[in-house]
């Protein structure tokens, strides 16, 4: 009988990271990284499947830092020559992702940076040319900075694509490709996905050596600790009733599907006394730095967001989501979704929809194999007060 490693370091971390884990609270692996550790750290190349907020992060950047040490050991760090190239949809998660790596690189002397759109260029470039062992990059500005000269891949010995499905959503895929044919032949690459489609599959099939496939089971949203409800209200409530299931203290992620309805949305909650700030693609990314960091913060219990910019919302304690606008697609419905219950947490969507919406949410919900009760509310039902009660 096998038995599943309950350590970092039983699953070959090596005692410098398992160190820093450990002050960090994190002694016991989570399923992804019980499963793809052993072939990470052995150079494999890697695909895992596993739904955001099951600790891809960790099971990614644990190798890389792992495996680069003994090579950057000799001091061959060179301007503008990384050996470990991170690749993320968006700047939120790049950012949230070198939060993770650096405290792990910096025990072994390594540098990261992060590189990504929407700021000036020239801190990264400064980065660059100081000489950087692992970026952690968004295809766009990486591409622009490689265009002018600024850095090369062609010592780049590991690869990750974090979110690769969420990158071929956003239009990403070709300039991906692109810049994975820039990186070291033979080189390893790790791909981490919530889903396995069209797009994903061509990354894999061009760039991935016999990979060793891993979906890690209970992992998917259907499974989850999430409790799914659906809730039909009349257009007239919908304010009303949103305001029901805010009236809480946990932190509380809200979807807009469009810029304008996510500001109207915020600001009819800050005037009902709910502290509330939106996130949509219109702000600069300073906007949407602070705009975050007061949710992360506890200054405000409730984002309001668009799916777009709630891509890099990765915040643990978000116990509540509510959609606002019913997605059109079930893909769109399991990233929303996995805002919340994350890291084994508990936590529960609310889908709010129209009466003649029933038939096409329960079809969605199908698609994504996930089973909903769906009632009707108004909103004075004490329903609403259960749903919005810490959970």
């Amino acid at each position: 009988m096998s038995i599943t490693p309950s350590s970092f370091g039983a699953l070959g971390v090596p005692a410098p990271l398992v160190a820093v884990l450990s002050a960090q609270g994190k002694t016991e692996p989570f399923p992804i990284q019980v499963d793809t550790l052993p072939d990470t750290l052995n150079g494999r190349d890697v695909l895992g499947r596993g739904k955001t907020g099951s600790g891809k992060t960790l099971a990614f950047s644990i190798p890389m830092v792992a495996r680069l040490a003994g090579p950057l050991a000799g001091g061959q760090r060179r301007p503008g020559r990384p050996v470990g190239l991170i690749l993320a949809p968006t700047r939120e998660l790049a950012t949230q992702i070198d939060a993770t790596l650096a405290p792990l690189a910096h025990a072994y002397g390594m540098t990261t940076t992060t590189i990504f759109g929407g700021v000036s260029q020239s801190r990264q470039v400064t980065a660059l040319k100081a000489g950087v062992d692992i970026v952690v990059a968004c295809p766009g500005r990486l591409e622009d900075l490689m265009k002018q000269g600024f850095l090369t891949l062609d010592a780049v010995e590991i690869t990750v694509l974090d979110e690769a499905d969420h990158m071929a959503d956003l239009g990403f895929l070709e300039p991906v490709q692109r810049i994975l044919r820039h990186t070291k032949d033979g080189g390893q690459k790790l791909l981490f996905s919530a889903t396995l489609d069209k797009g994903v599959a061509t990354l894999v099939d061009e760039f991935l050596v016999d990979p060793s496939v891993h979906e890690v089971a209970g992992e998917d949203q259907a499974s989850s600790t999430i409790d799914h409800r659906v809730l039909i209200v009349d257009q007239r409530d919908k304010t009303a009733v949103i305001e029901r299931l805010a009236a809480r203290e946990g932190k509380t992620l809200i979807f807009a599907r469009t810029r304008a309805y996510a500001e109207t949305l915020a600001e009819q909650l800050e005037d009902a006394g709910f502290p509330a700030t939106s996130l949509h693609g219109d702000l600069n990314q300073s906007r949407r730095t602070r705009n975050l960091q007061m949710l992360t913060s506890g200054r405000v219990n409730v984002l309001v967001a668009t799916d777009v910019a709630a891509r890099g919302i990765h915040v643990d304690d978000i116990d509540l989501v509510i959609q606002a606008d019913a997605p059109d697609e079930y893909k769109t419905y399991l990233h929303r979704a996995g805002r919340t219950g994350r890291a084994g947490k508990k936590g529960t969507v609310v889908t709010l929809i129209g009466r003649s919406r029933g038939r096409r949410m329960q079809e969605l919900l199908g698609r994504a194999e996930i089973a909903a009760e769906m009632v009707t509310v108004a909103p004075g039902d004490a329903l609403l007060s259960e749903l919005a009660a810490d959970r």
